[in-house]
């Protein structure tokens, strides 16, 4: 499956849309910022578990169970902590290259917890 790539690959910004939006997603994308982060703007359809409580030991949301995921967060660096941790619990992901910060400069949709336009911070 594309989610596991050989020497740390890495999806960009434009590979995790196309695989995570549309009509027929293959996976999910899975937003492991904090809440205050994720409520300020996030890519839409996006599932929300900070990295903190995956550390933690927490579940994945039911929308993401059983799911390729496609993890990201603001930079990049958290996302790859938490598709590491998941991969070691036996799920496929993957983190996106940039994060939401590379997201947003290209383009891509962004909104706030109430579906209005977001920003990321």
């Amino acid at each position: 499956m594309f989610l596991f790539r050989r020497n740390g690959a890495r999806l960009t910004v434009d590979e995790a849309r196309r695989r995570t939006s549309g009509d027929r997603p293959d996976a999910v994308l899975l937003d492991v910022r904090e809440k205050p982060e994720w409520t300020t703007g996030h890519a839409p359809g996006a599932v929300h578990v900070p990295l903190t409580k995956l550390v933690a030991d927490a579940t994945l949301p039911a929308e993401a169970e059983g799911h390729p995921l496609v993890v990201i967060c603001r930079s990049g660096h958290r996302s790859q902590q938490a598709a590491k941790l998941l991969a070691e619990r036996g799920a496929q992901a993957v983190d996106v290259e940039g994060g939401m910060k590379a997201w947003a400069a290209a383009g891509h949709p962004v909104v706030d917890e109430r579906g209005n336009s977001g920003q990321i911070t």
